[in-house]
């Protein structure tokens, strides 16, 4: 599914990311993010035995699901509501991405992860292209860091070497794909912020305590659970965390 808000046909397209756990930490480790950190399956939101799986904290959770008519609905009415952000600099609680890329969503959704909270602050390796993009990104507005991204060789060169290794046939890059991926992380500011390419900025949905991770009670019903409950007529979702490693 296609909408105003998605980049043109003419933009950059880089083929759909499978939502593959052992594929998006590869991803992440080429780009530079420490192999102590991993991406995770979460099994459920809401029980406490399968959530006991995954080490914590828990740095970012990142929800894969199709684009819905009652998401877009829900989108586009609080999209309307808010301003275009133009958040830049060190002050920034957040470091969020605009998505320019078609069929990016997933490469997004794994950087809004590793450039924000305790991953941005402890586990970005020196030197790494993950931190130079970083550290190129943060100065910048929302439209510079989007011309950023389009045009790093390094980004899309490790993006295509995973992508292509996926369990199923990759789909061609200018396909419409219908999958999307949203990020929650905490942010500098100790809230839960909401982090999608395709929305005016990052969305601030509550505040955290110093102990709480974004698997924590109050942030799920903050977050994943409230973007769950909208989309009840449709379960076809999956999650993953970023938290660390088991090996």
């Amino acid at each position: 599914m296609t909408t105003p808000t998605d980049p043109p046909s003419t933009a950059p397209a880089f083929i759909p990311l499978e939502a593959n756990p052992d594929l998006m930490t590869s991803l992440l480790h080429t780009l530079g993010l420490s192999r102590t950190l991993a991406i995770h399956d979460v099994y459920s939101l809401t029980e406490p035995s399968l959530l006991a799986f995954i080490p914590r904290p828990a740095l970012a959770l990142l929800l894969v699901f199709p684009v819905s008519a009652a998401y877009e609905s829900h989108r586009l009415a609080e999209d309307a509501l808010q301003t275009e952000y133009n958040g830049k600099g060190e002050a920034e609680p957040v470091v969020w991405f605009r998505q320019t890329i078609r069929n990016a969503c997933g490469l997004i959704g794994l950087l809004h992860a590793a450039a924000n909270g305790e991953a941005a602050s402890g586990f970005v390796e020196s030197g790494s292209d993950l931190e130079r993009l970083i550290r190129a990104a943060v100065p910048l507005g929302p439209a510079e860091r989007a011309r950023l991204l389009e045009r790093d060789e390094a980004l899309a060169r490790a993006h295509r070497g995973v992508a292509e290794r996926g369990d199923t046939t990759a789909p061609d890059a200018r396909d419409d794909v219908d999958l999307h991926y949203v990020c929650f992380v905490k942010g500098r500011d100790g809230g839960l912020w909401e982090m999608d390419g395709r929305r005016k900025g990052p969305l601030r949905r509550g505040d955290l305590e110093g102990g709480e991770d974004v698997l924590s009670e109050k942030a799920l019903a903050l977050g994943p659970l409230k973007f769950l409950e909208r989309e009840a007529a449709d379960l076809r979702f999956s999650c993953v965390a970023l938290a660390g490693s088991l090996d």
